[in-house]
């Protein structure tokens, strides 16, 4: 028989599985005496849990909704399923995008080492526009054993069920490099190494072989970033957008924030909390100012005149700050000055904030 602790972790967990538990059933279920069923009952009630018994024919168990969330049980499966699903809330158009984040880190905190590294392999990015819901499900396994791949650079070999393919076609080979969502759909972005060249593959249609392959170096992306490369296929090319001013930063935020942000900005995580952002604009110094609104540090990979964007605004905004930036006289609240500054400041000037302005003084 299970020790007691054990026991009651199995009949919490059948208690969530279903709304109502005939006391005879959980009793078989357990391999315990109904007895034995009522005392756990009673512990698990002790601990916090709203268990209410319900007389008739089929008298059992119910585990109703408390005025606190008590802690809850998942299985492997369901631990997996919450996760991939807090990665991608940003994708569901509801503003829940930092509390997925911190339900993420507080699961992934309690997790057992076996999950956490499911988990960590199956880094999913976000790609579009929010979407209610999808008409190709995909299995959380194939997602599951498509992500281990991704993580560990192992060719991935895979029947795939195209509509153009025959059904006796040997199996795809291909280098797993990112697994992408795009309008509710899961996408493998990958190095096909029979055409040798990049594809696209609809996850719904993916049935992975076992054993994966060996290792790989990872290669580079045609167009530098996930993002940029998947929404070229989708529209046809392999342009950037249809924007003549794109630009590429790494923001200090989790993806998910800036995702939620982000019309037409394709978002791709880097880490917990810094991602990468490929945005577009009529101009560069509208560009600019747009991502300056996310108050977050900001790293520009290119192009030069985004940097070049960036640089104005600060001037611009440094003479903003401070009304007599330029004068003679300095201001002595944010101690910027004319050629006498060195002199010492007068008085602060109307409308300057005692603050440093970046790049002057």
């Amino acid at each position: 028989m299970a020790t007691t602790s054990a026991r009651l972790l199995s009949l919490l967990s059948l208690l969530q599985a279903r709304r109502d538990w005939p006391g005879g059933l959980l009793a078989e279920r357990l391999d315990v005496s109904p007895r034995t069923v009522r005392r756990d009952v009673d512990r698990l009630r002790e601990l916090g849990y709203p268990i209410r018994a319900f007389r008739g024919p089929d008298g059992g168990y119910r585990l109703d909704a408390g005025a606190q969330l008590p802690p809850l049980l998942f299985d492997d499966e369901q631990a997996v399923a919450i996760a991939v699903a807090l990665q991608v809330a940003t994708l569901s158009g509801a503003d829940i995008q930092e509390g997925a984040a911190r339900a993420l880190n507080t699961m992934r905190q309690v997790m057992p080492s076996r999950l956490r590294h499911r988990i960590d392999a199956l880094r999913v990015t976000a790609v579009g526009q929010p979407t209610t819901g999808t008409d190709s499900p995909v299995d959380g396994t194939v997602l599951t054993a498509i992500g281990a791949a991704v993580h560990a650079h192992e060719v991935l070999r895979f029947d795939y069920a195209s509509t153009s393919a025959a059904t006796d076609a040997p199996p795809r080979r291909v280098e797993p490099h990112h697994l992408v969502t795009w309008k509710g759909r899961w996408y493998l972005v990958a190095w096909d190494l029979d055409r040798d060249d990049w594809r696209t593959f609809r996850c719904d249609r993916v049935s992975p072989r076992t054993p994966t392959g060996p290792r790989f170096t990872p290669r580079q992306l045609p167009m530098g970033d996930v993002a940029t490369y998947v929404t070229g296929r989708f529209r046809g090319s392999t342009d950037t957008s249809a924007w003549p001013c794109v630009g590429e930063v790494i923001l200090g935020l989790p993806a998910t924030v800036v995702a939620a942000y982000t019309r037409d900005g394709l978002v791709e995580e880097l880490g917990p909390d810094r991602c990468k952002l490929v945005q577009g604009s009529w101009s560069w110094v509208g560009l600019a100012a747009a991502l300056g609104r996310f108050d977050a540090d900001i790293e520009v990979i290119g192009p030069a005149e985004l940097k070049a964007a960036f640089a104005g605004l600060a001037r611009r905004y440094a003479d903003a700050a401070c009304p007599r930036l330029g004068a003679r006289r300095p201001c002595a609240l944010c101690r910027h000055g004319g050629e006498d500054s060195a002199a010492g400041g007068d008085q602060p000037e109307d409308g300057c904030d005692p603050v440093d302005v970046p790049g002057h003084g």
